[in-house]
């Protein structure tokens, strides 16, 4: 049994309007994102939201970098513009962190680390579009960082439904060999997960 109260912080990662305007054409898909940051807010867990933002004129983007070179031609994704501000579904608080990352992980150029070791987090919640992206990037870099970690596997979407469903495997398989890593399989299950976690009844 581990008490772990207040610990926790849910990383809702990339959603942004450029972002999930290309992902989410049905509204429905986002109602999971939302019971999710609904459930944080709900039992005092941190919400921090994660987005992808450069300045004018993108000095932080290198042209050997084939992913991101190319928005320095079309343009978009600056820190002013709509495309990077945080979907309105999601109801953003003043009091939310909104964390600019510079590369896929979230941790990738950002104060994210800086934020979470002042709250003494160290468990994160994975949210997030895409899940061979971002969630996929800052999982694999908070492992090393030594954080637990919990995904909400119907709160992340993928382009491909199919790369989505192996990544899921691959978690459960990391949680069997007790690995610091939890899957939940919806929102709403991840709603009781956090009545559990609040009481310490978390294993």
């Amino acid at each position: 049994m581990q008490n772990q109260t207040n610990k926790a912080a849910l990383l809702v990662m990339d959603l942004q309007n450029g972002i999930v305007s290309r992902f989410a054409e049905d509204g429905k898909v986002l109602i999971p994102f939302q019971r999710a940051v609904e459930a944080a807010r709900r039992h005092s867990i941190p919400v921090i939201f994660v987005r992808v933002a450069f300045r004018e004129g993108y000095p932080e983007i290198s042209a050997q970098n084939k992913s991101f070179s190319t928005i320095t031609k079309r343009g978009g994704m600056t820190i002013s513009e709509d495309s990077s501000q945080i979907h309105d579904s999601l109801a953003l608080r003043p009091a939310e962190p909104v964390v600019t990352k510079l590369r896929v992980s979230a941790f990738a150029g950002s104060d994210l680390e800086v934020i979470l070791r002042s709250h003494r987090i160290d468990t994160l919640i994975l949210t997030g579009i895409a899940t061979s992206g971002v969630v996929l990037s800052t999982l694999r870099e908070a492992a090393d960082k030594d954080y637990g970690l919990i995904v909400l596997s119907d709160a992340c979407l993928d382009a491909d439904p199919e790369v989505h469903r192996v990544l899921m495997e691959i978690g459960k398989s990391l949680h069997k060999n007790r690995l610091p890593y939890t899957q939940t399989p919806n929102a709403v299950a991840y709603g009781k997960y956090i009545e559990s976690y609040k009481k310490g009844c978390v294993n």
